[in-house]
């Protein structure tokens, strides 16, 4: 018998989990497009060739692959991954995005400020908020050189995770500049920079002695791993330039911190965390993320990556965005939050399938509709009251029968 479960790592959703997941997107969106943002939308897959060449971090060893079709597919058995496969299933929407804008930028504004609502695919090991297949919720300005970008975008999702319930949380800030400062003066080369932030990235699951243990066993000298995590743990806004000398960035990174503690007006914190990585390879400049509680995983997170969409056009265009962890955030939701199950008011509009009179029963349930109540027309079965009891599930705060009653009556 073929099992009817869903592919591990992924998940059905159920009406109930369905409603909360449309309501909160429709108030992520509202708050969006407040602010100027304009929704888009790009495919679920993507080029090959450009998936793999996006500095996508770790990410890159978990791509979902598509085999080509027909003559093009290579039996080889020493064939590699591009012989075998053309195409691949996004990893995130910035990607997507940077392509997307190279692609269409004779005909948007200038700075563009995208909305990305949609699924993305890893495979990676399934766990508690974490997901193979799962929702991410993006705003990116693109052609802002400026920190303006950052703080707009800051102050957007902050905005957003406070209109659907959340308060209370930090958003932890970082410069991928300063950090490679730092990793190039403890002693590692410039291009090893990449893989020593891939293990710093890991320091909130395996902590100090995890990351250090790491970085020697990919055969760094104890010194420079040494003198790295004593830079990485000992750094905070207070000592920064004993230990950097970029005053550029230094300046950016406490003009975002400065202005969103402000516009916080203590819903907040907004605090200087050296030990932020993000593990993507593409960022180039300010880094953020946003914990919550006592969880263990960010619920946002983004940062500034100037250098990707010069990969299509040849011309280096600046950008930054925020991304929420839609998955995470419900699983929250609906964790801590009873009241999130409130959605809007319901009822139901029992009817005699036996009348022929259809337009009339939708008439009527278009009246209520117009009143703010969502209706589900029902047709009425001989043992009405069982009927009734079995529809009592707490979703609805009461019914009608059509041809009977003019007032909703209680379960």
């Amino acid at each position: 018998m073929i099992s009817s479960k869903p592919v591990r790592g992924t998940r059905d959703i159920l009406p109930e989990e369905a409603k909360i997941r449309d309501r909160l997107e429709q108030q992520i969106l509202a708050v969006y497009r407040a602010h100027g943002f304009s929704r888009i939308e790009t495919p679920v897959m993507e080029n090959l060739e450009l998936l793999l060449g996006s500095d996508g971090g770790e990410n890159l060893k978990m791509l979902f692959t598509v085999l080509k079709r027909g003559e093009k597919l290579n039996l080889n058995p020493d064939a590699s991954v591009l012989d075998l496969c053309d195409m691949g299933l996004r990893f995130d929407l910035t990607l997507p995005l940077s392509r997307f804008y190279s692609n269409n930028q004779e005909v948007l504004e200038t700075p563009f400020k995208a909305i990305q609502i949609g699924n993305v695919f890893r495979a990676e090991r399934p766990q508690k908020g974490r997901f193979r297949a799962f929702k991410q919720c993006d705003i990116d300005i693109i052609g802002d050189p400026t920190v303006s970008a950052e703080i707009e975008l800051i102050d957007t999702t902050a905005k957003a995770l406070l209109a659907i319930g959340f308060s209370g949380f930090t958003i932890k800030v970082n410069h991928r500049q300063l950090l490679s400062e730092v990793i190039i003066k403890a002693g590692f080369a410039a291009d090893q920079v990449g893989s020593v932030c891939i293990s710093l990235d890991k320091m909130d699951k395996i902590g100090a002695a995890g990351v250090t243990g790491e970085l020697l066993e990919k055969g760094h000298e104890q010194q420079k791993v040494n003198q790295l995590m004593a830079c990485v743990t000992g750094i905070n806004l207070d000592n920064l330039e004993k230990w950097v000398e970029d005053a550029a960035s230094i300046g950016d990174l406490t003009q975002v911190i400065s202005t969103v503690k402000t516009l916080a007006k203590e819903q907040f914190d907004v605090v200087f965390d050296f030990s932020l990585i993000r593990g993507m390879g593409y960022y180039t400049g300010l880094i953020f993320e946003v914990s919550y509680g006592l969880y263990g995983y960010s619920i946002a997170g983004g940062g500034r990556y100037d250098n990707m969409i010069g990969k299509y056009n040849k011309v280096s265009v600046p950008a930054v965005g925020f991304s929420i962890g839609f998955e995470r955030i419900i699983s929250i939701l609906m964790e801590e939050q009873q009241d999130a199950r409130q959605i809007d008011p319901a009822i139901i509009l029992f009817y005699d399938a036996q009348i022929n009179n259809m337009g009339a029963v939708i008439g009527v349930a278009d009246c209520w509709r117009n009143e703010g109540y969502r209706v589900n027309l029902v047709a009425m079965k001989k043992k009405f009251g069982k009927q009734i009891a079995a529809w009592d599930n707490g979703q609805y705060e009461g019914f009608l029968v059509f041809g009977r009653d003019e007032e909703i009556k209680k379960f």
